[in-house]
């Protein structure tokens, strides 16, 4: 028989557990005022927009989440003042319930999120944490909630001893960069895009080794560089990158650690969906991202290294379209937030 998953999505900026369809129809107009500390400050309020929208694509992937061996119910959201409502909503016949967690959104329980997460254990509800940016390390309460996990991804290899130790024998664990959260349809093909370059990177993250890099590009392929340093791309302006061939993603700030040697920020994960050519920078170790390497579905470039950099361009500037759409394809079908999930979650 067919298992049936019910999925709730916790997210800080929700609040009461409700259909993920409803969630998602009422963000546009959300007032997030309250939920700032400075509800006067306009760029704060920006950001704030940028960030709730970014969870809220989270959200739309897994209501769209789809496996061939699992039924999915309509999927929920909650927010941390609510979560525990998920133990006693109702349930379908059959219904196995799922609290999906991300990023470091559980320290929004601070010292009671192992309390919470055990309380739900005990009520039949299982535990899926899509971690990143060393959460075993950075994150409090990695080891109060690690006793409680069914099913960890993670960035990081290998976790950090203490943690990994109180993870349960059953849980299942997969190390995984943090990958597109693209839902299914969202990610389109430009047969024709711009034969130019396109990076993008906030300014927090614009480190001296980024810099180099960018001053480099600029010089060499001029006009052909297009550089943005916005806190992030508005989530419904997304698609639209895909006018851009190349995608830039050189080593994220919180990935110079030996620990996060293999994975890699987003970039490359939805720069592929885009039908965009990832240019991915290697770790000081190497081996980031090796299997899309050995695959051919990045080009990648040695760490730092400006001459690699630059061949490695104009490798993707001249890639045919077949390739481009290969790449698409492949990142669309593999690479996605929902694609992840849904392939972890079968196996638990």
């Amino acid at each position: 028989m067919m298992r049936r998953i019910r999925i709730c999505y916790f997210n800080a900026w929700a609040g009461r557990l409700e259909p993920a369809a409803d969630y998602l129809g009422r963000v546009p107009a959300l007032d997030l005022r309250p939920l700032v500390t400075d509800p006067r400050d306009r760029e704060l309020l920006r950001k704030a927009r940028l960030d709730c929208d970014w969870y809220a694509a989270n959200a739309r992937c897994l209501a769209a989440l789809a496996h061939p061996a699992l039924e999915f119910l309509p999927a929920w959201v909650v927010g941390p003042k609510a979560v525990l409502d998920l133990a006693k909503a109702p349930r379908d016949t059959g219904e196995e319930r799922w609290l999906i967690t991300m990023a470091h959104q559980p320290q929004q329980l601070g010292d009671l999120a192992g309390k919470v997460f055990a309380f739900l254990a005990k009520a039949g509800v299982r535990h899926g944490f899509y971690a990143f940016d060393e959460a075993s390390r950075f994150m409090p309460c990695f080891n109060a909630i690690a006793p409680h996990l069914d099913l960890l991804i993670h960035d990081e290899r290998p976790l950090a001893e203490a943690g990994r130790a109180l993870l349960r024998p059953a849980c299942v664990t997969r190390r995984r960069s943090w990958v597109a959260n693209f839902a299914p349809g969202e990610a389109t093909f430009n047969e024709a895009p711009e034969e130019k370059i396109y990076f993008l990177g906030s300014q927090m993250g614009l480190t001296a080794h980024r810099q180099r890099q960018i001053d480099f590009l600029k010089q060499r392929f001029k006009d052909r560089f297009v550089a943005s340093h916005d806190h992030s791309t508005p989530v419904d302006g997304r698609a639209a990158l895909n006018r851009y061939k190349v995608g830039f993603c050189p080593e994220g700030r919180k990935f110079a650690t030996p620990a996060m040697s293999a994975s890699h920020t987003d970039r490359p994960f939805w720069s592929g969906c885009l039908g965009m050519v990832p240019v991915s920078e290697d770790s000081k170790a190497g081996g980031r991202l090796e299997k899309l390497h050995a695959a051919g579905l990045i080009m990648r470039y040695a760490h730092g290294d400006l001459a690699s950099l630059a061949t490695a361009c104009e490798r993707a500037l001249a890639m045919d379209t077949a390739t481009r759409r290969r790449i698409h394809e492949h990142f669309t079908a593999h690479e996605t937030v929902g694609a992840v999930l849904a392939e972890a979650i079968a196996a638990v």
